[in-house]
């Protein structure tokens, strides 16, 4: 026989079957005649030789089998094995539909999340030599990795910098378009000239900025962005040369960008201009408006340009002490500095995913180790007749690539549908800082990663039954059928799967549960005013018109007296940013007669007109408001919240108190008139910082943020706002028209927490439906396998109650072992999700309990049903059932 196998494993693969075939015969017939010869030389006659040879010879059909699977891998038997699993699964629809819709459900969670993560964090950046660019920027103990460049530090580290090949600087803004339908606010950003030879990109259309182009003498000129040159001048070919008039003065449109350019930093930004006028920040040291983008030279890592920017750093410090002290550097990859921020968001959501996935294949391996029990007979039968083990387990593995390639494509298909279903509920103001979102959809990638979780589930639903073949005895499993309780090995794995599964189930639980309390928590922190019935829009002013600190503050007035005058509306007001925005637009302040050491005290800095915190409703703790006289002619004056009464001015009554500049400047003081509760300036999940108010009056702009205070239902007031503006000057532009609280609902870290308490939960949810069915397939087919045994132990007297005992004890020892393993995973995981958690600890006991309650309680309704059915056993025709 050894002879053979080696005759065909040299030569078999060669062969057609039918050529195969005749030779194995040949071959066989060979063999078998020369063992007769042999044992007729020895005496014996020749029909007692041909039965002697043929006994040691060995059953012929084994030998063809294993003679087969030896030499290659037949496509016949592999057509055979498909058609005999697809009988297999059409005589049993009802377990068929029910592992392909687990797996749809498992592989499509799982792939949408996947090509989130590809777009966001596999994904090269769209740009030239990605992995050479970095974000540069200053560092301070408030912000100490994305802090601000003042335009004169950036000079100074442009200058002395040794380890990019370019620096270049940019900063957002917003300008007045004027269009043939009237002045509309548009979006843009300011960059240095070099910008976008930095990224390496080209413009499609005319040119980049050339050097020097960013220098005050240079000629206006800008960029446009392809969705502008589609949208707003519609795609014309003579776009270049063209002017666009931008704040009041004419720009020349030197180029078009590419379609696929983008800048996440800056999100959605029409024009780009290069920074020629500097503003009255950037023409001091101490104001920072500008973030670095660099192209480190080969050979030079981003420790080297971090150690090389924190000496620059260090130098201006010392040659700068008033407006550096504190200062350092923060250089950190362009693509961290991108998706750094969502990334440990994208994992939890992805590892959610995959453990809906896992269950949903321990669930399947469940079913498939069911059906391996309840087909020990046929494999039995199919072993004495021939077939090898390994074509036995051939079988299961053509019987899981059926199910895995069907629950593929159909997971696929719901996958693209989810992508797109939750990319399109993510807000445009938020997907704008994410544009590498929207080019999602399935790439190499995906794919291959499609055919990795295929392969492992096919690998996954194989072991089960072929471990229980290996395990098993086909000469016992053929004269015991059916018969008995269930098998050992049975127990051994369906247990211990469904132990998983619900370990599993209690992970995604809490983590549902913590997520869905971080997330009502973060709704429900003190904001320090009241914000329903509050109507917002923001508005810009044309600068040439409105030059004057007393025309600025005279279109305030105006502005806030036509707004009153609105049906519905009790009061409006100004401030220079919104509540809820974010900390930033900040100031250094010093407080006269307070030790001094050359510290940076750094507060939040608003200004508010005289009706704001009436408006808004903040309470005010001590001293007064504004008055609309406090202008220019009369002494400065502040508010400040509790947050900095608190810090500067802890033990002392903070009213009449002086605070001013650095370097207390006569014209920098202040004398403090009133405390405010603290007002959440900052984003949802971030601590309130000290925050100094000033009167508008004394401090004005022609950007302002319009709020007003209505009766009746706010959104239905936004048109009126807008239109009484345009009334009042049709050179003002207008955008985000919001109501409070849809700001502080779509806030990125509302939308965030929000879009992970309804996924997770989701996944949450369907681990539960998933783990409660496969244990009651479990204590189900138990029930069903120990017929006989609980028809014994009625017919010896057992009571109905003892039973229901029995069956529910093994459930309930089931549930425990899983729930406990759970909970101790799931207080691991939580620390994991920790940029996901608000006001929630990890081990959070309410949340932990209350998921131990539901998963025992659906347990026990899942386990009630069998125990009922096995309580009702007749123990007759429990006896005569085999």
């Amino acid at each position: 026989m050894d002879s053979i196998l080696r005759f065909f494993r040299k030569f078999g693969f060669f062969l057609r079957r039918e050529k195969f075939d005749s030779e194995l015969e040949e071959e066989m017939a060979y063999h078998r005649e020369q063992q007769e010869k042999e044992m007729q030389f020895d005496g014996m006659t020749p029909d007692a030789a041909q039965h002697a040879a043929r006994r040691q010879f060995g059953n012929e059909t084994r030998l063809r089998e294993q003679s087969r699977e030896v030499v290659s891998f037949s496509a016949e038997g592999v057509v055979q094995d498909s058609r005999f699993a697809l009988r297999q699964l059409r005589k049993n629809p009802g377990f068929a539909v029910t592992a392909v819709l687990m797996l749809t459900l498992g592989i499509a969670a799982c792939l949408a999340l996947f090509a989130f993560i590809d777009a966001a964090l596999i994904k090269p950046l769209p740009y030239k030599d990605p992995t050479r660019l970095v974000g540069v920027y200053e560092s301070v103990k408030a912000f100490p990795r994305f802090s601000n460049l003042s335009y004169q530090d950036y000079l100074d580290w442009k200058k002395q910098q040794k380890v990019y090949s370019s620096l270049d600087v940019w900063t957002g803004g917003s300008f007045l378009l004027s269009t043939s339908s009237g002045i509309q606010a548009t979006l843009g950003a300011r960059v240095s000239a070099g910008f976008f030879s930095t990224l390496g990109v080209t413009p499609i259309l005319g040119r980049d900025f050339r050097p020097g182009e960013d220098s005050p003498s240079a000629p206006r000129s800008t960029l446009i962005t392809y969705a502008t040159w589609q949208n707003r001048y519609g795609g014309r070919r003579d776009i270049v040369g063209q002017v666009a008039t931008l704040d009041g003065a004419p720009i020349t449109i030197v180029g078009v960008l590419p379609r696929e350019f983008q800048f996440a930093p800056r999100g959605r930004a029409d024009f780009w201009l290069p920074i020629q006028e500097l503003n009255g920040c950037e023409k001091r040291r101490g104001c920072h408006n500008l973030y670095g983008v660099a192209r480190l030279k080969d050979g030079i890592s981003v420790a080297s340009a971090l150690a090389d920017m924190k000496s620059i750093a260090g130098q201006l410090e010392k040659q700068y002490p008033d407006t550096n002290r504190g200062q350092s550097a923060s250089v950190i990859s362009l693509s961290e500095a991108i998706i750094g921020d969502v990334r440990p968001i994208f994992l939890v959501l992805f590892c959610g995913a995959a453990l809906l996935l896992l269950i949903a294949c321990v669930n399947v391996s469940n079913l498939l180790l069911v059906r391996a029990e309840n087909r020990r007979r046929e494999m039995a039968v199919r072993g004495a007749l021939g077939a090898s083990r390994g074509r036995l387990v051939l079988q299961f593995v053509t019987e899981s690539l059926m199910l895995v390639l069907t629950g593929s494509v159909l997971g696929l298909a719901a996958a693209y549908g989810t992508m797109h279903l939750l990319l399109r509920l993510i807000p445009s103001d938020i997907l704008d800082y994410v544009p590498y979102l929207q080019g999602i959809g399935f790439n190499s990638r995906v794919l291959g990663f499609t055919g990795l979780v295929a392969l492992i589930a096919v690998a996954i639903f194989s072991l089960a039954p072929s471990l229980r073949l290996s395990a098993s005895n086909l000469r016992g499993d053929l004269a015991e059928g059916g018969r008995g309780a269930a098998g050992t090995v049975w127990r051994r794995f369906g247990s211990n799967l469904v132990v998983l599964e619900l370990a599993l189930a209690v992970v995604l639980l809490a983590g549902a549960g913590l997520i869905t309390r971080s997330f009502y928590h973060l709704l429900h922190v003190p904001l320090g005013f009241v914000p329903d019935h509050l109507a917002t829009v923001e508005a810009a002013a044309p600068d040439k018109a409105y030059a004057k600190p007393e025309q600025q503050i005279q279109l305030v007035r105006q502005v806030i007296a036509s707004l009153e005058a609105l049906p519905g509306v009790e009061s409006a007001a100004t401030t220079s940013v919104l509540p809820v925005s974010g900390n930033g637009n900040t100031t250094w302040i010093r407080i006269l007669g307070h030790p001094y050491n050359g510290e940076h005290n750094e507060v939040n800095e608003r200004d508010v007109s005289s009706t704001y915190f009436s408006t808004i409703k903040a309470r005010l703790v001590s001293g007064r408001f504004f008055t609309d006289a406090e202008d220019s002619t009369k002494p400065k004056v502040v508010v400040i919240n509790q947050a900095l009464a608190r810090k500067y001015f802890l033990g002392e009554n903070p009213i009449g108190k002086k605070i001013g500049g650095t370097d207390l400047a006569p014209d920098s003081m202040r004398e403090v008139i009133g405390v405010v509760d603290d007002i959440r300036e900052s984003s949802l999940d971030e601590e309130i910082w000290p925050a100094v108010y000033h009167p508008y009056n004394q401090d004005s702009d022609t950007y302002i943020c319009v709020v007003v205070r209505t009766s009746q239902a706010e959104q239905s007031i936004l048109p009126a706002i807008v239109a009484a503006l345009h009334k009042i000057d049709p050179g003002i532009g207008t955008r985000n028209e919001f109501t409070m609280e849809q700001r502080i609902n779509s806030t990125p870290t509302a939308y965030i927490h929000r879009s992970a308490a309804w996924l997770v939960g989701g996944f949450a949810v369907l681990a539960l439906l998933l783990s409660v069915v496969g244990l009651y397939g479990v204590v189900a087919y138990s029930v069903s396998q120990r017929t006989r045994e609980i028809g014994v132990r009625m017919a010896l007297g057992a009571q109905r109650s003892s039973v229901y005992q029995l069956i529910l004890k093994e459930a309930g020892l089931l549930t425990v072992l899983g729930v406990a393993a759970g909970l101790t995973c799931a207080v691991g995981a939580a620390a994991f999700m920790g940029k996901l958690l608000f006001g929630v600890r990890s081990w959070d006991i309410p949340t932990l309990v209350s998921v131990a309650m539901l998963l025992g309680f659906s347990a026990l309704v899942a386990s009630v049903i069998p125990a009922r059915r096995a309580a009702s056993v007749n123990p007759v025709e429990a006896l005569r059932a085999e």
